[in-house]
């Protein structure tokens, strides 16, 4: 594939921040479209491979610690819930110290999933940063995180 000037996509003579921001919008969208195929023959999609994410590295979340995580609402989280039970890739639990909390968990055959697939999933993601060097990466990283945390901030 070659490369190609995006300069039009991203709103030639637009201010700084509004061609970051676009810029920003359609490297989500290419990336998460890029996870939706490589998921999709197994039945999940990307979002549902986040919450996975969220919820294992958070250890028994609950849906609004879940959603808070994702940045979205408590209503596509228990959406994205049902589907992940349904699969049974996520367990609910009711809070012990809370009877009107669900806590959120992955289940072992989640683990497992995830287990047999990491390594090519991860094989995909670097071939889709392998354009920027290991310090751009970083640096990629580090302002991602800074925006993310000002975001945070201002809410």
């Amino acid at each position: 594939m070659s490369p190609r000037d995006n300069t039009a996509l991203f709103g030639e003579g637009l201010t700084p921040p509004v061609q970051a921001f676009r810029a920003t919008l359609y490297l989500a969208q290419r990336l998460r479209y890029l996870m939706d195929e490589r998921l999709r023959a197994d039945g999940l999609t990307t979002q549902q491979a986040a919450l996975l994410t969220v919820v294992s590295a958070l250890g028994t979340p609950s849906l609004k610690q879940a959603a808070a995580a994702l940045g979205t609402t408590h209503q596509n989280i228990a959406q994205l819930v049902q589907a992940l039970r349904r699969k049974g890739m996520l367990d609910v639990h009711d809070d012990p110290a809370d009877g009107r909390r669900r806590l959120l968990s992955v289940t072992d055959a989640s683990r497992a999933y995830w287990a047999g697939r990491d390594d090519g999933d991860h094989a995909a993601v670097a071939g889709w940063f392998a354009a920027l060097s290991d310090d751009e990466l970083a640096t990629f990283v580090a302002l991602t995180d800074r925006l993310v945390s000002a975001l945070d901030t201002a809410r």
